[in-house]
């Protein structure tokens, strides 16, 4: 127990490695049951961090630090701060779902399949604990693998297609932030006599960042084509609503629920304070690019024909707000920001998990197919439309308190962006609403919809957990901001201080 309790970090994020290879030799009928155990127990020790994170004390909380290749400076050196501290636990929160929701809809290969869901979540969790660039940047490429299989052999007919396109956007990014990372650790020899890779180290390298073309700036944006990628930022989100339409429905939660929020995560981590006076250069430039994509995510999801399209280029709209929270540079934009992708790990895992039902029980996504679902599926009915409220911003509901503080953020920085960027709550409402009209209301014409059957007790509770979740979220959200505040203050104040010296030097020209 000892034990545990020094190394939370580092058994949180290979227990699941662990779980997954002892499960190899559980007969594959069971194997469901195993990864079903192992996600809960997960989940109730990852409860030990939040009852023992003290948001005064330390930036970095549970440290821990190994020599691994000291030739480069590379170490294993994870830790966690008030931002982590939610997305570890929103990853171990949403895995016992999405194992309980895959028992009747993964029949071949089960035990590769929990075994790779099991992977994923130590490649996950290893990202949101790593403090050494080199560190993270392995658990970011090995959350790669696990997925790649995962769409490639459990996904549609598309799926390996998909899988490429996937594969191949993300590495593009992961190589240039690779080699960004390799040229900030010889920085530090050249300045401090070794090389390093640790973040708290690499703070302390000073980089010319007086130009769109400085070393800061060129080293920002190798980071955050890889961030913006796994956003995704618009226009590199193509990848997005292929991967969603192919993979199975648990990789549709995970990808919506986790690992988009991977690229607002790396900003926050890695972009914003290593290169401050670069991410103040390019504010105007984000905060354009999120703004378009609200709008261009929410005018594409308005004419797809396909409920499971619809509510992936949904995505590409919602973390367009986060982008122009952070982007935002102030307390207020900021907490908006990490609570944004905090909602949308709730309320868009639910609709895909509530889509995935429907096609177990129909086969099909095609919203033309269905209509007048409520008269036979009233217990779905009411899930889903909860989910979509959420999705919509209603206020109560979690998205409402996200949006409502990255748009006053942002008002603060530009407020003729911000303008545009309200109008995607406008369309939101509009695609979301009108998906649920043509679904869920209606006369029940098409023969097939009047046997379907509604929840039953194990879907129940697959989506009990993310209903509590958006109301609570939505009417308590300082139980979530007492954690995060001083986390989200010293990262903005480290920026905004740079910006100082990005004014007084442009001055000085």
């Amino acid at each position: 127990m000892e034990w545990l309790n020094t190394h939370l970090l580092t058994a949180l994020t290979f227990l699941p490695l662990a779980w997954a290879v002892a499960g190899m030799a559980i007969p594959g009928r069971f194997s469901k049951h195993w990864t079903l155990a192992g996600s809960l127990l997960l989940f109730a020790v990852s409860l030990k961090l939040y009852y023992g994170f003290d948001p005064h004390g330390a930036e970095f909380q549970f440290a821990e630090s190994v020599e691994w290749i000291p030739g480069l400076g590379v170490n294993y050196l994870i830790g966690m701060d008030g931002i982590s501290l939610w997305l570890i636990l929103l990853t171990t929160f949403l895995m016992p779902i999405v194992v309980l929701s895959s028992y009747n809809g993964v029949e071949d290969r089960e035990k590769e399949y929990y075994t790779l869901l099991m992977a994923l979540q130590t490649g996950m969790i290893g990202a949101f604990v790593s403090l050494d660039s080199f560190l993270f940047y392995v658990f970011w490429e090995a959350m790669l693998i696990p997925m790649y299989f995962l769409i490639g052999i459990w996904g549609g007919k598309d799926r390996i297609y998909a899988t490429m396109k996937f594969f191949i956007f993300t590495m593009v990014g992961s190589l240039l932030m690779l080699v960004a990372i390799f040229f900030l650790a010889y920085q530090h020899k050249m300045q401090f006599g070794s090389f390093s890779t640790a973040l708290v180290e690499l703070y302390k390298v000073r980089l010319d960042g007086s130009g769109f073309l400085s070393t800061q700036s060129l080293l920002f944006l190798a980071f955050a084509l890889a961030f913006a990628i796994k956003v995704p930022l618009f226009p590199l989100h193509t990848w997005l609503p292929d991967a969603h339409v192919q993979a199975p429905t648990a990789g549709s939660v995970i990808l919506a629920g986790v690992l988009l929020k991977m690229g607002g995560y790396g900003f926050i981590r890695f972009a914003f304070p290593l290169f401050p006076q670069a991410v103040v250069l390019y504010q105007p430039t984000f905060l354009v690019l999120g703004s378009v994509a609200i709008v261009y995510g929410a005018w594409v999801a308005m004419v797809q024909p396909d409920m499971k399209k619809l509510v992936a280029y949904s995505s590409v709209s919602h973390m367009g707000y986060v982008i122009i929270g952070l982007f935002s540079l102030n307390a207020i934009g900021s907490t908006g920001a990490v609570y944004q992708m905090l909602n949308h790990g709730i309320s868009t895992p639910a609709l895909f998990l509530m889509v995935g039902m429907l096609y177990e029980r129909r086969h099909t996504k095609e919203i033309k197919e269905y209509g007048g679902i409520t008269k036979v599926m009233p217990l779905f009915a009411v899930a889903f439309m909860i989910a979509t409220l959420s999705s919509v911003a209603l206020p109560g509901t979690n998205g409402f308190i996200g949006e409502f503080l990255i748009l006053l953020g942002a008002w603060k920085a530009n407020p003729g962006l911000t303008v545009l960027a309200a109008t995607g709550v406008i369309f939101g409402a509009v695609y979301m609403l009108w998906m649920i009209q043509r679904v869920m209301f209606g006369p029940l014409t098409n023969e097939a919809n009047k046997k379907l059957k509604d929840l039953s007790l194990r879907e129940i509770v697959v989506l009990a957990p993310l209903m509590v979740a958006i109301f609570w979220m939505g009417v308590a959200p300082n139980f979530f901001f007492r954690k995060m505040e001083t986390s989200i203050t010293r990262l903005v104040d480290r920026t905004a201080k740079a910006g100082a010296v990005a004014v007084a030097l442009k001055g000085e020209r």
